[in-house]
């Protein structure tokens, strides 16, 4: 007989963010409106600014957040290189600008993914998206929420990615390491969140969509 009064499983065991993620993901791409600015946004914390960034079409893109199946949960992030004409150096999800060939978001994350730190799809398992994310650099972004299965082995494109490390998901999803900060931008104050790791300095858009996640998974 089941024992009822059992503890759930941990949201950042496997079995414990797979029961959550199905629970709260949408299965769906997200639907949004060319005309309506979307929530969440680079200027969540700064929604005066939005006037400064009123792009018309959005361009879409899509980006993989993978979860990696170890005893404890991980997220896979990328450095960008130093040589990049924008974002040079910052800490980014695998992810880019969806192609006409990509049949959906998933597709263009799992594409993207391979091409630009080789992960082979056949380790990524899709649960769902986040809310789609806009950012000031004109693009809205559909984040996919995925699984990765340990043994997968990482080919990074030089080009674009200077390194890949893993941050505890406990460590992200945890409100004390969210951060509010503030920079200058066109002469005004804009304000963005900050998830520093160690000397990896998480914020901006990648931030931005970790706490979308925080709030579906953990604040619905």
């Amino acid at each position: 007989m089941q024992d009822e009064s059992a503890a759930p499983p941990s949201p950042f065991s496997e079995r414990g963010f797979r029961r959550l993620a199905e629970a709260v993901l949408s299965k769906t791409v997200p639907a949004a409106d060319p005309h309506v600015p979307d929530t969440p946004s680079d200027f969540d914390l700064s929604p005066e600014l939005v006037p400064e960034v009123a792009y018309a079409p959005l361009a879409p893109a899509a980006v993989l957040i993978p979860v990696v199946a170890r005893s404890e949960l991980t997220v896979l992030l990328t450095q960008r290189t130093e040589s990049l004409p924008r974002h040079a150096g910052q800490i980014a999800f695998p992810g880019g600008r969806m192609e006409p060939t990509d049949r959906d978001p998933t597709a263009t994350a799992l594409r993207e993914a391979h091409e630009e730190i080789g992960l082979d799809p056949s380790f990524v398992e899709p649960l769902g998206y986040l809310d789609a994310y806009r950012t000031g650099t004109g693009f809205r972004i559909f984040p996919v929420v995925s699984l990765v299965r340990e043994g997968f082995a990482l080919n990074l494109d030089q080009r674009e990615v200077a390194d890949a490390f893993e941050v505890p998901l406990a460590f992200l999803m945890d409100e004390a390491n969210h951060r509010t900060e503030v920079r200058t931008w066109r002469g005004a104050e804009r304000r963005f969140y900050a998830m520093p790791f160690g000397q990896r300095y998480i914020w901006g858009a990648t931030a931005g969509i970790m706490k979308n996640m925080h709030k579906r998974l953990f604040l619905a």
